[in-house]
């Protein structure tokens, strides 16, 4: 259960992490370097099925009639709005709009625990609210809906005392629809408030153990599928997967090799150093932002999953002479280029970025400036690149449903049919690796969801396809447990600390 003190990250999105943002600009196949900013239309949903434009939009500034209101509410409640209204990212709105209002300290907390809080556990909360209303979700206005789920999860989710949930909920509607819809705001919240969390999921959850880990923890139903048939694991170690996918992650910082140590890093801002990564450093809470080494850029916010992701490529050994080629196929935005871009520094090799979307390849020139890294505007599916390289490394666009603690609404986003169209992408840009990696070369795939049809049904179709050998990959990721059996290496939030991120070796025979 969540308190009022909350964690003020308002950076915690991952900023180095990996490609789970749908299609990302790939559109029809051999269309190279044509994608325009954004990779996506304008709801943020590519045609491949995901959220291609990850750029914020302006935040509403509250009305002045709405002044004399609580305002960390009031925040989350914009938050929630601007979700529902325009698909949105929580994650990149509340930053700026905390900042506008400047909202700090304890306030910008609660807003933000309110605002990814009431976003991540919708599904839940929405149940809750049309048996308490006595009508379909469908069936209750936008802007009251937004103050429902904020009141519902006070209610239900936080130790915030009932009356002042209820209390500064009223307000908010009242203010914007006056005194009749407010009545009705009240109603369903004193509804709500009549039973604990525990109470509402045994009257609401479904019977089977799958369908009520996924109601508890705030899943839909198949996604908590998926996870079940990737872990292979008893119900508990479902639910503590689950639990942790519904808790906000603290925030992991990489030193830049060549640039900063991870002990000395973690001695400037007061951190831990990791325990998988060498570059990693682990945060309870703030505004990474604001810290020193990454305005400077000798560090910046990635996942240690992210991390492991981009160094096992580097200690993959290719067969016979390493010319120090290596590619980046799927590049943006760029956090696992400039880990690639750091270690070649050091190791004398040279990356090619590539990415199909040009204001997400501004973001990698960004990312990789002063290292040896050349950006190239093309779709990995045919980048027009000379082959014979090294080491090539996919980290494919997907369903992103390794990261969805760190993208409160995500999960509420995505569909079962998305999974089809970002296979056969993921399926394409593995063979155009393989085609442009030299003999005796290594690539890597990998992806920030533990989707089996993402993950090792893509990597055998490769290996029977094209008859490249699976490497067993936990090898390249030393001293991290509970890898399981097979050769590629699944991590996880619950077993790990990090997204559940995928990745798999394979070397191209000579």
């Amino acid at each position: 259960m969540s308190d009022r003190g909350g964690n003020n990250n308002s950076s915690n999105n991952n900023a180095g992490g990996s490609n789970s943002g749908g299609g990302r600009g790939y559109t029809s196949k051999n269309r190279r370097g044509t994608s325009g900013p954004g990779g996506g239309n304008s709801r943020g949903r590519s045609n491949q099925g995901g959220g291609g434009n990850s750029r914020p939009r302006q935040a509403r500034r509250p009305d002045p009639t709405e002044a004399h209101l609580d305002q960390p509410r009031l925040a989350a409640r914009d938050v929630l709005r601007a979700v529902r209204e325009r698909d949105a990212y929580a994650n990149l709105v509340l930053p700026g709009l905390l900042r506008e209002r400047r909202i700090e300290g304890r306030d910008a907390a609660l807003a933000t625990e309110l605002a990814y809080g009431s976003a991540r556990a919708q599904g839940l909360l929405d149940a809750v609210i049309a048996e308490a209303a006595g009508r379909s979700i469908d069936d209750i206005d936008g802007p009251l809906l937004d103050v429902l789920r904020l009141g519902t999860y006070q209610l239900l989710r936080t130790r915030i005392a009932p009356h002042a949930a209820v209390a500064t909920s009223v307000d908010i509607a009242r203010a914007e629809s006056g005194p009749g819809k407010s009545g009705f705001v009240n109603a369903v919240l004193r509804q709500v408030s009549r039973r604990s969390q525990e109470e509402w999921i045994d009257a609401l959850a479904p019977h089977d153990p799958v369908g009520r880990l996924a109601f508890e923890y705030a899943h839909p139903v198949w996604i908590a599928q998926a996870f079940a048939d990737a872990l292979a694991a008893d119900a508990g170690e479902l639910e503590a997967l689950l639990e942790a996918d519904d808790t906000r992650p603290g925030v992991h910082l990489i030193a830049r090799p060549g640039e900063i140590s991870a002990e000395e890093l973690a001695l400037i801002t007061g951190g831990d150093i990791g325990r998988y990564s060498p570059y990693a450093v682990y945060l309870d809470s703030g505004d990474p932002g604001s810290l020193e080494p990454v305005r400077e850029g000798l560090a910046a916010v990635q996942d240690e999953g992210s991390q492991l992701v981009a160094r096992a490529l580097t200690l993959a050994e290719p067969l016979g002479q390493d010319g120090g080629r290596w590619l980046d196929l799927c590049a943006g935005p760029g956090g696992k280029a400039a880990l690639l871009g750091a270690i070649a520094d050091i190791e004398g090799a040279r990356v090619d970025a590539v990415e199909p979307a040009e204001h997400r390849a501004e973001l990698v020139r960004k990312t990789t400036r002063g290292l040896p890294v050349d950006v190239h505007v093309a779709d990995g599916r045919d980048p027009g690149l000379p082959g014979g390289y090294d080491r090539v490394l996919v980290d494919a666009p997907c369903t992103g449903l390794g990261a969805l603690r760190r993208r409160p609404e995500a999960r509420w986003r995505r569909t079962p049919a998305d999974v089809a169209g970002l296979v056969k992408l993921q399926r394409e840009l593995l063979a155009s690796a393989i085609e442009l990696v030299r003999p005796g070369g290594v690539v890597l795939y990998s992806t920030c969801s533990p989707h089996l049809s993402e993950t090792s049904a893509v990597v055998a179709d490769a290996v029977r396809r094209y008859r490249v050998e699976a490497l067993d990959t936990r090898e390249l990721v030393p001293d991290v447990p509970q890898l399981g059996d097979g050769l590629g290496v699944q991590l996880w939030p619950h077993r790990h600390g990090t997204d559940a991120m995928f990745m798999a070796a394979l070397r191209k025979p000579v």
